[in-house]
């Protein structure tokens, strides 16, 4: 009867669930983290603990108040760089100890072997995702690093097929699962009507390619029409600056909007008819799903990983091969052109989009970080 009862004890123990991530700040891996949290902590049978332990630890997203964030007591100082990431590394060693979590989550290609480092024969499981183009190469001791480390973890998470694929090859690790990141939904207001507008939205990076778009849809010559550039600058690259000058090089202020960062970017997913995305290295671009969820069609490069997972090309989008400019000129020119396909392409992007929802995401995290099959919240 004891072992019975001990059985039973054991089956509705609370899991504790720590989540491990640099910074909580404004962009994709952050929000996917953010609302993984929020998904986790809504079951009563698991406690969820969020470690931040980057050099920002703001908070941009919601977090609900029954996660329980933990921060370093200290500081970064860059200027003594090496003893303050010795004094991070203890920070999160203790901290885990301290918690004894059943799972362990950390997400960020240049972090996770900081974090498979920092907890190094530590009796957890530790669960670890990139969120960048997997065949992205970080320099030779980090390569290193992540060749020694990375086979360590309990498991990987890779955000696409292609990506799992390119992991199951480089690195000597079996337990390697993909799983989409959770798309935002983005609702119907009627008192939003749809504009002549092509959008992009995306951090101001090279990657990008926000220059190329723009040239490219000068270059059309349709006045009626306006590309809208949603993202602010990133990496210090200060792009902002530069697009503007570029478009007054070309006398398109009329033709080409810059909107900066922006607080409500569903309004212009709302208000707009095509969407667009010259990004040539991606990781699992939201962005395109949160336009397919708002019935955008999309034209899209096929680069390495990413866009192929959520376009399938001729049915929701167009899939064009990476730098060609002159097929994205055409394809984007063909969606200007027509109604009907515009709205063909966008009703089967909405209905696709549906697998990626924030509770059958959840759930695929859950069966895998935390061993047990879970239904999923239809």
């Amino acid at each position: 009867m004891h072992g019975w009862l001990t059985d039973c004890l054991n089956q509705y123990k609370m899991k504790r669930l720590a989540l491990v991530i640099p910074c909580l700040g404004l962009g994709g891996m952050e929000r996917v983290m953010a609302e993984l949290a929020t998904y986790f902590v809504q079951d009563p049978e698991i406690e969820v603990h969020l470690v931040i332990y980057g050099m920002n630890r703001d908070i941009f997203y919601h977090i609900p108040s029954n996660v329980i964030v933990h921060k370093p007591y200290f500081e970064f100082n860059n200027q003594k760089r090496a003893w303050y990431s010795l004094k991070t590394l203890y920070f999160i060693r203790r901290t885990v100890k301290a918690l004894k979590p059943d799972s362990i989550l950390s997400f960020g290609e240049y972090w996770n072997s900081f974090i498979l480092l920092a907890l190094y024969r530590l009796p957890f499981p530790i669960f670890i995702s990139d969120r960048c183009q997997p065949d992205k190469t970080y320099g030779l001791v980090h390569n290193m690093l992540r060749q020694w480390l990375y086979p360590k973890a309990k498991g990987i998470i890779t955000q696409t097929k292609k990506a799992e694929n390119h992991y199951r090859e480089i690195f000597k690790q079996s337990n390697i699962q993909t799983i989409g990141n959770p798309i935002r939904f983005i609702n119907v207001n009627p008192e939003i009507q749809k504009e002549n507008i092509v959008l992009t939205v995306g951090r101001l990076i090279k990657s990008k390619h926000h220059d190329e778009l723009i040239r490219l849809f000068v270059s059309i010559n349709k006045p009626d029409w306006k590309l809208v550039v949603v993202g602010g600058d990133a990496l210090k690259q200060n792009n902002f600056e530069r697009l503007q000058i570029l478009i007054k090089e070309l006398d398109a202020h009329n033709k080409v909007v810059l909107i900066g960062k922006s607080q409500d970017v569903d309004q212009y997913y709302l208000m707009s008819k095509i969407f667009a995305f010259t990004s040539s290295s991606e990781g699992f671009p939201n962005v395109i799903g949160e336009a397919m969820s708002a019935g955008l069609p999309v034209v899209a490069f096929d680069c390495m990983a990413g866009p192929s997972d959520m376009i399938r090309d001729e049915i929701n989008g167009y899939l064009v091969p990476l730098f060609d400019y002159k097929i994205f000129k055409e394809k984007l020119l063909i969606l200007m052109n027509s109604v009907e396909l515009r709205d063909e392409f966008g009703y089967n992007g909405k209905e696709s989009i549906h697998k990626y929802s924030v509770n059958l995401i959840g759930k695929g995290y859950y069966n895998f970080i935390l061993g047990a099959p879970k239904k999923a919240k239809i």
